[in-house]
């Protein structure tokens, strides 16, 4: 009874506190997470005392972590993670090796520790924090754009990289016990075999058990299942001593396919935010604020340094990797601060007696502070981050302005719709990237915005938060089904509208959430084809007549296309021969 009563006593101040700093943080505008981490040491025992146990508050609390990485698989399905293969080996290997040997070096040089416990502290310190890099990318909206896809692509490689790093500090163990642990191609054995057995599982377990529960039509069971997936798939992996949150992306990704994906996302992020904000609220209240007292300098010069040197690093890789260079200054920024699995590395390297106890705090704290500049860094940089308006001259970004549409691309094609939509009395904000359109545009007094309108952030920043239609009018074929999505999931209340560079694009964009796609060249074909049967004395009837059978034709080929996801799906319905003998 009594320790019912002091969970419900912990619960309560965590809560309340949590409520109040984190709103006062967001009205200041540093973010969530330094909300969370200074609600957790002014209520922890470093400060108040009202509350204790972080440790163990810490274990329950990482299960926010695993949910998040579950929730990120259900964003990326096979195929689109496959496409991000070079990002997540090339700029994810390049980041964790370089990091990881600069910062050791850095300890090294800098105290007396021994190399192997520089090592020991400098690798993990080159993990960033995925529980506070990811959700300020969803909540910017930028998750899904270019950066934000290369930003996850480090991340992801991080995670994965735990499984080397325990090995490697494995190795220069100087505990007894550790011994007989296993080696490192076993735990690496282990991590295949466990992702092959999760991915079987997925296809052959728990999606038809999804399928089951949506033909039952139980809705509560969704919220049981989806947990049930996420704490199996963590628990197999834990049980084998690898990453839980791997675990649980990997079950992500297999069910990001799913037509129960929204249901599921739905379904566990609010377990999500509240243990993630639980995480948070541990890591504060496990900050050894004694440690900062009485070495205040070590402590701010080491945040310092990691800071400066994981910046400077992954800059670097960035401006290699081709990214503009406010791009790669942004991405450097905002994945300086060191991570939340740093923790648990420190704790391998105590318990290898590699570094002491009071090490592995005086690191924490390290961590710690590193992560609570990261909104600071990001604020007081994102003037020089601002990805410059044009290439020559100045024009304007864009800005809600309270119309009801929103076009982007002020191509031929937009141009039309835009008149259309102008014409009928209602109000059009346009985005374009050329910079000669929007001066040609702007002689004629219309006014047409720079931006690229495939950023979630720049369509936000148009007003398509309170936008009723959104027209994508782009040339070429650069909207994908993973984009629509996305856009519809942040604007629901708005209509999307696509054009469509062929048959192909439509068929891969008509499961989407689109409410029409296109064809550019479909109608303009068919309006020319009846002038010059018109022209060649072909009656009107034969014409209304050719078009409706060209048009069942389409629809009906193009249904047997979509259900197989194969354009040359029904060859045979295409015309090929003329239907009858002409008179």
């Amino acid at each position: 009874m009594a320790e019912h009563a002091s969970l419900l006593h912990d619960g309560f101040l965590l809560l309340g506190f949590a409520l109040v700093f984190v709103l006062l943080f967001r009205r200041l505008g540093l973010g969530a997470t330094l909300g969370y981490l200074v609600a957790g040491a002014v209520v922890g025992p470093q400060v108040l005392g009202l509350v204790g146990g972080a440790e163990q508050k810490l274990v329950t609390a990482e299960l926010g972590i695993t949910l998040l990485l579950f929730l990120v698989g259900l964003e990326l399905n096979p195929a689109r993670l496959w496409r991000m293969k070079r990002d997540i080996l090339g700029l994810g290997l390049l980041q964790v090796t370089a990091c990881g040997l600069a910062v050791a070096a850095m300890v090294g040089l800098t105290t007396e520790f021994s190399w192997a416990a520089a090592l020991a502290l400098g690798l993990p310190l080159a993990l960033s924090s995925t529980a506070q890099v990811l959700p300020m990318l969803q909540s910017s909206g930028r998750l899904r754009t270019p950066f934000g896809e290369r930003a996850f692509a480090i991340l992801l490689f991080q995670d994965l990289s735990i499984i080397p790093l325990i090995t490697i500090i494995a190795a220069m163990s100087r505990n007894p016990a550790d011994a007989g642990g296993p080696p490192g191609w076993l735990l690496a054995l282990y991590t295949v075999g466990a992702l092959v057995g999760l991915i079987a599982a997925g296809r052959f377990i728990i999606r038809p058990l999804f399928r089951l529960i949506g033909n039952l039509g139980e809705r509560e069971m969704f919220v049981v299942a989806a947990l049930f997936t996420v704490m199996a798939s963590a628990a197999v992996m834990e049980v084998l001593g690898l990453s839980t949150a791997l675990g649980a992306f990997v079950a992500g990704v297999m069910l990001a396919d799913s037509p129960y994906r929204h249901e599921l996302e739905a379904d566990v992020e609010p377990f999500r935010s509240i243990l993630l904000g639980l995480f948070f609220l541990a890591v504060g209240m496990m900050l050894n604020l004694q440690a900062i007292a009485d070495r205040p300098l070590f402590v701010i010069s080491m945040a310092i340094g990691l800071i400066t040197i994981k910046a400077g690093i992954i800059f670097l890789i960035a401006l290699a990797f081709r990214m503009p260079w406010r791009g790669a200054l942004a991405l450097g920024l905002l994945l300086s601060q060191g991570g939340e699995f740093g923790f648990v590395l420190f704790a391998q390297a105590q318990q290898a007696l590699l570094i002491a106890p009071d090490a592995a705090s005086l690191f924490g704290a390290v961590v710690t502070l590193s992560m609570a500049t990261t909104p600071f860094l990001m604020m007081a940089t994102s003037r020089f981050r601002r990805e410059a308006e044009v290439v020559q001259g100045t024009r304007a970004g864009p800005q809600a302005d309270g119309a009801n549409a929103i076009i982007v691309g002020f191509g031929r094609f937009g141009q039309g719709v835009s008149q259309m939509l102008l014409a009928s009395n209602i109000p059009v904000t346009m985005v374009d990237t050329d910079i000669e359109m929007i001066d040609i545009a702007a002689s004629f007094g219309a006014k047409v915005y720079f931006g690229d309108g495939t950023r979630l952030d720049l369509l936000r920043q148009a007003g398509a938060g309170d936008a009723e239609m959104i027209f994508f009018c782009i040339d070429g074929d650069q909207i994908s089904p993973e984009f629509v999505e996305a856009v519809h999931e942040a604007f629901p209340q708005a209509a999307i509208y696509v054009r469509a560079f062929d048959r192909r694009a439509l068929i891969r964009l008509k499961a989407t959430p689109a409410n029409a796609v296109v064809r550019e060249v479909l109608e303009s074909a068919v309006r020319m084809a009846r002038i010059a049967l018109g022209d060649a004395g072909v009656s009107e009837e034969a014409i209304n007549r050719a078009e409706d059978m060209f048009r069942a034709n389409d629809r009906e080929r193009l249904k047997l296309q979509i259900e197989a996801g194969d354009v040359r799906v029904a060859r045979d319905r295409i015309i090929t021969q003329p239907q009858a003998p002409r008179a």
